[in-house]
């Protein structure tokens, strides 16, 4: 069985790896130089496994106008002439809802759990070095009212499995002494222990030599333009290089997604939402975070990679501008400055900006679409680093039972 990956990303990285361990025939496309390198460069590096809760909510409905008129909310919407940004906003504002927001949590955690297990699995059969640490999570809260709203959300994720603590303000620094100095700046916090961190862009690296040793080829600096249809079946994905044909085909490139896909007349409801971080070297490691932090008041993320630290923020409606404005890089500066005053070097932070592939429902889509030999693995959001390895596994199962009699165990350990 030969499969043509299209995107090497960190879920096209997934995806044709877990199609390797299947024993078929990889080929991972990706218009780069090389693998990682669009969202998954410089992303928050967290692995969110308990942390899944959709952005469409109806506390992000209140804050509606401030996104609108507010161009320091860390939530932004700048609205422009496109349809497609007109149909994803409104199929966001219907999935605003308590109840839809809650069925989201619901599928996000259990796709989540899988991509937990999954990923435990392939470390163990590989040596992936990519700063990965099962060091926890603390998510802070700025104020009684933020509080509440983790305690109401930590309460119902407890019905689905998940373990975690709400910390008064003092034990939040008995967790993380790193925020000493800054404990009058929230109100409290949840705790997390089994959450990680990783390194996104040194994963898919990892990955795609993997993918190598099993058997599977690379093609990078090669952008699928079209494809070869015939019947109701894929025979090839065009390049300016030449044709790939294949048996299978899965779009599993982010934001582009929905260009190919509606080459063959298959719309995905996929629409980017820009984020930005800084990477800034850790001079003080004793003044450093040792556990992944979220601040809820500035809506910014504090990961620690070895001897770096990632701080990431914001959401932005903006279309496909990639564009770095230093008032945004200010803001995390000073984020940083403010939490972890002592820990870091900051004269001359890596600057990234990053595109998420979000659904309205921020539920991705995975699965056949259109043709009958055409998969999709895309519509991620923030969460493509945490819920790849879990996607990857999903998609080659059903690839399995569409296209071969083996299907596997119901056990991702067992690929």
């Amino acid at each position: 069985m030969k499969v043509c990956v299209i995107g090497a990303g960190i879920v096209g990285c997934a995806t044709a790896y877990q199609l390797a361990l299947q024993g078929w025939e990889v080929h991972l496309l990706d218009q780069a130089p090389g693998a990682g390198r669009g969202t998954s460069f410089a992303n928050g590096a967290q692995l969110s496994y308990s942390y899944v809760e959709p952005l469409a909510s109806p506390a992000t409905l209140r804050g509606l106008p401030a996104m609108l008129v507010s161009s320091a909310s860390p939530l932004r919407l700048r609205l422009r002439a496109d349809v497609r940004q007109w149909v994803w906003c409104l199929q966001f504002l219907r999935a605003c809802t308590a109840r839809q927001s809650r069925l989201g949590t619901r599928e996000l955690l259990l796709l989540a759990q899988l991509s937990r297990e999954t990923l435990d699995s392939w470390m163990d059969r590989e040596d992936w070095r990519f700063s990965f640490q099962r060091n926890g999570k603390l998510v802070l809260c700025p104020d009684a009212e933020s509080l509440r709203r983790q305690q109401a959300q930590l309460q119902f994720q407890s019905t689905l499995g998940c373990r975690q603590t709400l910390l008064t303000p003092q034990e939040c620094v008995d967790r993380e002494p790193a925020l000493r100095t800054s404990i009058d700046q929230f109100a409290g916090g949840v705790w997390t222990a089994d959450e990680c961190v990783g390194d996104p862009h040194a994963l898919s690296l990892e990955m795609t030599d993997s993918l190598l040793r099993l058997g599977g080829q690379v093609h990078f600096d090669t952008k699928v333009t079209g494809f070869v249809v015939q019947g109701d079946r894929v025979a090839a994905a065009v390049t300016p290089g030449g044709a790939f044909a294949a048996d299978a085909f899965v779009i599993a490139n982010g934001v582009e997604a929905p260009r190919l896909a509606a080459l063959v007349r298959v719309t995905l409801p996929i629409y980017p939402i820009k984020g930005y971080s800084i990477t800034l070297p850790v001079r003080a490691s004793d003044k450093a975070p040792r556990v992944s932090v979220t601040d809820l008041g500035r809506k910014t993320v504090f990961a620690p990679l070895g001897g770096r630290l990632r701080v990431a923020a914001r959401a932005e409606l903006v279309g496909h501008d990639l564009s770095i404005p230093p008032g945004r890089i200010q803001q995390m500066m000073d984020a940083a400055r403010q939490m972890f005053p002592e820990a870091c070097e900051f004269q001359d932070p890596q600057s990234w900006a990053g595109l998420r592939p979000a659904t309205p429902t921020a539920v991705p889509i995975i699965g056949q679409r259109g043709p009958a030999n055409l998969y999709i693995n895309a519509g991620h959001g923030a969460l493509g680093f945490t819920l790849a390895a879990g996607s990857a596994w999903v998609l080659g199962r059903q690839m399995l039972s569409d296209l071969s009699s083996n299907v596997p165990p119901e056990n991702p350990a067992a690929p």
